[in-house]
């Protein structure tokens, strides 16, 4: 059976981690959907919207052709994936959650946010600092 075609943004780890975050708030959000904590509705629904919003953003970034373009985009996926992580920190604060349980969830946007970061400087880089990257092109990115 022939491989499904992939679009370009489902090859980039920051888009696959982030994916990965989704599946595991689903999962913790079934769990808190049985507690009794009454005000931590607004963060769960911020937490869900932001964690879409890394993910929405790092695939519009990726389809823009001209790097500046793409730096904002994945720019704005950074910062929407550590609101994402501030929101785990509120959980925590509010007494919904404990650190352990959270720690899967961070690890994971502490790794996309390290990759978006790396797409940045590279879509920032001068030709001349590409070259001492050495290992991919803008190409590769398309």
């Amino acid at each position: 059976m022939p491989a499904a075609a992939q679009f370009d943004h489902e090859k980039l780890d920051a888009y696959q981690i982030q994916l990965q975050f989704i599946r595991w708030t689903s999962a913790f959000f079934e769990e808190l959907r049985d507690a009794k904590h009454r005000r931590i509705a607004e963060v769960l629904d911020q937490l869900d919207r932001a964690s879409l919003s890394v993910l929405l953003n790092i695939a519009e970034g990726n389809g823009r052709r001209a790097s500046q373009q793409r730096v904002r985009f994945f720019d704005d996926a950074r910062g929407s994936a550590t609101e994402c992580a501030a929101c785990l920190d509120a959980l925590i604060a509010k007494g919904a959650a404990d650190v352990a349980r959270v720690l899967d969830g961070k690890a994971l946007l502490l790794r996309v946010v390290s990759v978006l970061t790396k797409l940045i400087e590279w879509f920032t880089a001068s030709p001349e600092e590409r070259a001492r990257y050495g290992r991919v092109s803008e190409d590769e990115f398309e």
